[in-house]
C-alpha cells in the first residue's frame, strides 16, 4: 500500500493540454491611454529635475518654469499668437500645395507607363537632393519673400507624398487587377475600387512624413530674412542670448508636429478601420 502511494506521489505529471496552456502574447499588447504623452512628460520631468538641482546652467538652457513664464508674457503681449499665425499660414499653404501636386504626380506615374517614364526619374533625383540645398537657387528665382517660403515647403511635401503614394500604387496585388479585368471594370471603376483603396495606406504614410517635413523646412526658412513667424522670433532671441524664448519656439514647433501627426493618425484609423495591423 505504501509502495503504491509512493509511486503515485512520485509519478511525473503529464504535460498540460495545449488548450489549458496560457496563450503567449506575441504582439505589443493593449494600447496605453495617452501613451504617446508619457515620453514627452518624462523628458520634461528630467529637464525640471536637472534645472532644480543645478545640473543645467540656466544661461545654457532655461528651466521649465522660466520658459512657461516667458510664454505667458509673450501671450499677454500678443507676440506669440501673431508669430504662430504667420507660421501656420506658411506651413498649411505649402503643405496643401505640395500634397496635391505630389499625389497627382504619383497617380499619373503609378497608373501609366508613360507617366512613370516621365515623372519617376526626376522625382527620384529630387529625393536624393536635400530640399535645403535648393534654397540658394530658389532665392535667385523667387527672391526672399513669402512665395519662396511656401514653395520650398511645397517641394519637400510633394516629394514625400509622391514616393509613398507611388509605392502604394505599384504595390497593389496583381490578382486584384486581374479580378477587375474579369469583372469588366471600366477605367474609372478600376481606379475607384482597386487603385484608390490600394494606395490609401501609402497616402497616409506620405501624409505623416510630409507633415513632419513641412515643419522642419519651416524652421529653416523662417530664419532667412523673415519678419514674422516662430522661427523669426527664435532668431531674434538668439541675438540677445534669450534661451527661454528659443525654447518657447522649439516647444511650439514640437506641439505643432505632435498635434498634426496625431490628427493624421486619427484620420488614418477612421478611414482604414477595416485593416488589421499589429498595433490595431
Amino acid at each position: 500500500m505504501a509502495t503504491e502511494t509512493l509511486s503515485v506521489a512520485t509519478r511525473p505529471r503529464s504535460p498540460a493540454s495545449p488548450a489549458r496552456r496560457a496563450r503567449r502574447r506575441l504582439g505589443p499588447g493593449r494600447p496605453i491611454p495617452y501613451g504617446r504623452l508619457l515620453g514627452p512628460a518624462l523628458l520634461v520631468a528630467i529637464w525640471a529635475a536637472a534645472s532644480a538641482t543645478g545640473l543645467l546652467d540656466p544661461r545654457k538652457l532655461s528651466a521649465p518654469w522660466t520658459v512657461a513664464g516667458t510664454a505667458a508674457d509673450l501671450i499677454s503681449t500678443g507676440a506669440l499668437q501673431d508669430n504662430i499665425l504667420a507660421s501656420l499660414e506658411r506651413a498649411v499653404s505649402g503643405f496643401l500645395i505640395g500634397a496635391v501636386i505630389g499625389t497627382a504626380l504619383a497617380l499619373l506615374a503609378g497608373t501609366s507607363r508613360i507617366g512613370e517614364a516621365l515623372i519617376d526619374g526626376p522625382m527620384r533625383i529630387k529625393l536624393a537632393i536635400p530640399t535645403i540645398g535648393l534654397i540658394p537657387l530658389l532665392i535667385l528665382w523667387l527672391g526672399i519673400n513669402e512665395g519662396f517660403k511656401i514653395t520650398i515647403i511645397a517641394v519637400a511635401v510633394a516629394v514625400y507624398m509622391y514616393i509613398q503614394v507611388f509605392a502604394g500604387l505599384t504595390g497593389i496585388d496583381q490578382r486584384y487587377v486581374e479580378l477587375a479585368q474579369v469583372q469588366n471594370y471600366s477605367r474609372w471603376e478600376f481606379l475607384r475600387h482597386v487603385v484608390f483603396p490600394g494606395a490609401l495606406p501609402g497616402f497616409f504614410v506620405g501624409l505623416r512624413l510630409a507633415v513632419t517635413a513641412s515643419w522642419l523646412i519651416l524652421i529653416t526658412v523662417e530664419q532667412i530674412n523673415a519678419l514674422s513667424g516662430v522661427g523669426y522670433m527664435m532668431s531674434q532671441a538668439q541675438l540677445y542670448a534669450q534661451t527661454d524664448i528659443i525654447v518657447v519656439g522649439l516647444v511650439v514647433y514640437g506641439i505643432f508636429g505632435f498635434a498634426s501627426d496625431a490628427l493624421v493618425r486619427f484620420t488614418e484609423r477612421r478611414v482604414l478601420g477595416w485593416r488589421r495591423t499589429l498595433t490595431s
